[in-house]
């Protein structure tokens, strides 16, 4: 094997708008899609089938449909920002103090405010966990992108 014929030469760039690599960037945006995409389906799902969920969790469905448009909205705008070649520094910051904040409120609403079934503390404990380590993550691609 020709040593130009299996592995692309290291003066061989990335494609414009590829997810591949390992830089920091790569990282962060990977990390802001894979947010958007979990988030995006949790607001479809909220939306579709807030009844039933809502049944599920000993949560008001009005309360899903409300949440889901809030995140369908919001992982509009983190995948808008995913889909840069070089996201923003203050966005992605943003997305990660978003991600922060939804934690907080998230075990926060258990303590104060609602009362769900077991399945929807689970859910919701669940799913508070999910974003820490994605803002963790973000936040550590952010960090590292800064180095790029």
């Amino acid at each position: 094997m020709s040593p130009t014929s299996a592995t692309p030469s290291s003066r061989t760039s990335p494609r414009p708008g590829a997810l591949s690599g390992t830089s920091g960037t790569a990282r962060l945006r990977r990390w802001l899609a894979v947010d958007a995409i979990v988030t995006g389906g949790n607001a479809l799902a909220y939306l579709a089938v807030s009844g039933p969920l809502g049944r599920l969790f000993g949560l008001e469905s009005g309360l899903l449909l409300g949440i889901g448009a809030l995140l369908l909205c919001y992982a509009a705008a983190v995948g808008l920002l995913a889909a840069r070649r070089r996201p923003a520094p203050a966005p992605a910051r943003a997305v990660v103090a978003a991600n922060g904040c939804w934690t907080v409120a998230s075990l926060a609403s258990l303590l104060f405010w609602l009362d769900p079934k077991a399945t929807g503390t689970g859910w919701i404990i669940a799913q508070a966990a999910v974003v820490a380590a994605l803002a963790g993550l973000q936040y550590g691609a952010l960090r590292s992108a800064r180095q790029d």
